[in-house]
């Protein structure tokens, strides 16, 4: 996939949002929300490791957006997000209406470092957005960032976060 110039800022500070979650002991995931016009909305990253494992930032940002935007709003903003959304974020992404989503690295490629590291597997089966919310505009892998990521995950699973 090719990412827009002005889009690669807002991946960027997915990756740093993972690496924020990394850093206060949970898995390495960040999304911005970001408008029509390309202005970021909100933000959020993973917040599991309190026990609470819904608290995906994908699954935050479509809440958030619910409370804040209008139909038209939402249907308009793109979700950047560190990795391809879960069955739950997907589902709820597409049950506010959410617009299109672009992610860095894809549950497929998760599932693989995953298993690259002997991790345990996910609790759900880890199917693509499409196969979710088909009616969704869906856009990544983005190559040039994805080792970045892959590395945040690495460091995770080894004990290295």
């Amino acid at each position: 996939m090719v990412v827009k110039d002005v889009e690669l800022p807002h991946l960027r500070r997915c990756l740093e949002l993972a690496a924020e979650a990394l850093e206060a002991g949970d898995e390495p995931f960040g999304s911005v929300l970001a408008g029509a016009d390309g202005t970021v909305l909100a933000e959020d990253r993973n917040r599991v490791s309190g026990g609470d494992r819904t608290r995906h930032p994908e699954f935050e940002l479509a809440r958030w957006s619910a409370a804040h935007l209008t139909p038209a709003e939402r249907a308009a903003a793109t979700v950047y997000t560190s990795g391809e959304h879960c069955p739950m974020c997907a589902a709820a992404h597409a049950w506010v209406g959410l617009g299109r989503i672009v992610y860095v690295a894809s549950s497929e490629q998760l599932g693989g470092w995953l298993a690259e590291l002997g991790a345990a597997a996910m609790p759900v089966r880890p199917l693509a957005v499409r196969e979710v919310a088909p009616g969704v505009t869906v856009e990544g892998p983005v190559p040039e960032l994805t080792e970045e990521i892959h590395a945040l995950h690495r460091r995770f699973h080894e004990g290295r976060g």
